[in-house]
């Protein structure tokens, strides 16, 4: 059998080239009608797999889902991010306290309005957080631990975890002095101790005998001393200044005022509006300087009249 078999050495050199030119080459693999070897997984386990039988297309696929990926970690991490920054931005570690009115003429102890809203904020906890603090419900808690504050108002952050709160005083209409305590009433008919305004120049006379209740409460009735109050401004606005408030014997339904001008003594009384009684006054009060007569009080108490003595 042997002596048909020709011998590598009697193979013509040109053939063994033609022969050699024959064996696929790593640019025929992907040929028709071959096998393919390898992986086409993204990760190439074997030693003799090759990354380039992974195709472009596949390449740019999982190129795709890694830059999804990497895009949702970011934004998850900047989302979070922006969420401390907005909790951090919006807490009340630290409370700084300013005064609203520059009209203050005596120095204020800020550390006590501060340790008064810090304890509002102990006890409510939500309220450190700038969206959560109801204002209104700070302001009548403040108010009630300390009568002579009016409001106070959230205002702005003024560095992380320093919120700043201003806070508005009650400015005194009137005075009134009470077993031997000096007592300062609001518009509102509020009595508290400390003025950072000058003194009042009305003060009120009580003979009515009646007795203060409590701080931070109203004396007598706010409606009577709300009525003091308007008095006292409109008849400022109409040009007449009111000294004195006088509660009449065993009532707290009428008000005598004594006014600056002549020294007129006028009747009043809060079940009748405090703009009409005040209009009256003035034009009584212009008939009798006009006429050079000054009658020992007016009483305008009853619409369109004014009695006098």
């Amino acid at each position: 059998m042997n002596l048909f078999k020709k011998k590598q050495s009697d193979i013509p050199r040109r053939r063994l080239v033609e022969r050699d030119a024959s064996m696929p080459t790593s640019s025929d693999i992907f040929r028709r009608n071959r096998t393919l070897t390898g992986t086409t997984s993204n990760h190439l386990g074997s030693t003799n797999a090759k990354s380039d039988l992974e195709s472009s297309r596949t390449h740019l696929h999982h190129l795709s889902i890694q830059r999804r990926k990497i895009f949702s970690i970011l934004l998850v991490v900047f989302v979070s991010a922006v969420f401390l920054w907005a909790l951090v931005s919006n807490f009340t570690a630290t409370v700084v306290v300013g005064v609203s009115d520059t009209s203050i003429s005596k120095s204020v102890d800020a550390s006590i309005y501060e340790k008064a809203i810090q304890e509002y904020l102990g006890d409510n906890p939500m309220s450190r957080l700038r969206p959560a603090l109801d204002q209104p419900v700070l302001a009548v808690y403040v108010s009630s631990k300390l009568p002579e504050v009016a409001n106070v108002v959230q205002l702005n952050i003024i560095g992380i975890g320093k919120t700043n709160f201003i806070i508005t005083m009650r400015t005194p209409v009137a005075g009134w002095r009470i077993n031997d305590k000096q007592y300062y009433v609001d518009s509102n008919g509020i009595p508290f101790e400390k003025n950072y305004f000058s003194a009042p120049a009305v003060q009120i006379v009580d003979d009515s005998g009646v007795s203060l209740q409590g701080s931070g409460t109203a004396i007598a009735s706010k409606r009577f001393l709300g009525f003091v109050g308007r008095i006292v401004s409109l008849a400022s606005t109409s040009g007449y200044t009111v000294t004195q408030a006088i509660l009449p014997v065993n009532t707290t339904r009428e008000l005598e005022v004594r006014l600056k001008e002549n020294n007129f003594l006028v009747k009043l009384s809060i079940d009748r509006p405090a703009g009409e009684q005040v209009e009256d006054m003035v034009k009584a009060v212009q008939y009798f300087t006009g006429h050079s007569r000054t009658p020992s009080y007016i009483d305008v108490r009853v619409s369109g009249k004014a009695f006098y003595e």
